[in-house]
């Protein structure tokens, strides 16, 4: 009798563990599809910045070709092009708008995320309900209101408006907060404050480090929503000087243009403009990976 026991556990140990490589490698196959799809684009776009014009005008292709210095050269230094496009300028622009919006965007929802989950006070979930009210309302509903106020007050042709209202962002304290009920325990605050520590300093040395897959993650969503937005720039930027051009309102003035008609060159501006994305990954994708794999250790 003991030994069909054993050899029924056994078996059903054995079915068990079939299962789970089962499906662990239909979500391996899975991933790897949903890899491939989102680099394909991006794979097609570096390819196209190494090709002849002509050659991406007619058809499409995986393999790289040798044009990427001509191109280069051609969108740098042609006269044409470098009239409307300049890569530095662009990523001077571009970096101090974004530079500042992800931090001021990551800290200040952080800041409040904090204060509606360690504090209780009267009006805690009706404000609350605002901030997802407000997150529901599109940008391009208010954004002649906004244009309108920033006339009024003449901050047009500034940076101003492009970073201080990035402040309020409705979406990111929702998720910081759903992040901090999950994995932020009150009783550490309350052993901070009981060892003397401020409130801002708690928030700083101990809220902060605590949160930084959740920092992490939206600041790369940040940083690629304000390195993107072509929208908000340009209705600020009313005299579209050239000093003051982000490096998607350089790229879009190339594309719109029926004067530049290298495709080569157009295809090395989008490349060059999804660099600093890339980078601004690699550098924090290590938080995102190291606070899942903290989040899977169980006491």
């Amino acid at each position: 009798m003991s030994n069909m026991r054993s050899v029924y556990g056994t078996s059903k140990k054995d079915n068990y563990s079939l299962k789970i490589k089962m499906k662990s490698g239909i979500l391996f196959l899975w991933f790897v599809i949903l890899t491939f799809i989102c680099l394909l684009p991006i794979y097609i776009l570096v390819v196209n910045a190494t090709r002849e014009s002509t050659a991406i005008a007619n058809s499409t292709s995986f393999i790289p070709s040798h044009y990427f210095g001509q191109n280069l050269n051609t969108l740098l230094k042609n006269v044409t092009y470098s009239s409307v496009f300049n890569v530095w300028i662009g990523y001077r622009n571009s970096a101090i708008i974004t530079g500042f919006s992800t931090i001021f965007t990551v800290f200040f929802s952080a800041l409040t995320a904090y204060g509606l989950h360690v504090y209780d006070f009267k009006i805690k979930e009706a404000a609350y309900t605002i901030i997802l009210l407000v997150m529901m309302v599109p940008v391009q509903v208010t954004s002649a209101g906004f244009v309108d106020f920033m006339l009024k007050l003449k901050l047009t042709d500034s940076y101003i408006p492009l970073i201080f209202p990035s402040i309020a962002a409705p979406a990111v304290v929702y998720f910081m907060r759903s992040y901090m009920k999950s994995s932020f325990p009150l009783d550490i605050v309350e052993a901070a404050r009981i060892d003397g520590s401020g409130e801002f300093r708690t928030f700083l040395t101990i809220a902060i480090p605590m949160m930084k897959p959740a920092i992490a993650v939206q600041a790369i969503f940040a940083f690629i929503a304000s390195w993107n937005n072509y929208y908000t720039p340009s209705m600020i930027l009313l005299s579209s000087k050239f000093k003051q051009k982000t490096l998607p309102m350089m790229i879009s003035g190339i594309q719109a243009s029926d004067k530049f008609k290298d495709y080569g060159a157009i295809y090395m501006a989008l490349a060059l403009a999804i660099v600093p994305i890339v980078i601004v990954y690699i550098l924090l994708s290590k938080f995102i990976i190291a606070g899942v794999a903290l989040g899977g250790v169980k006491e």
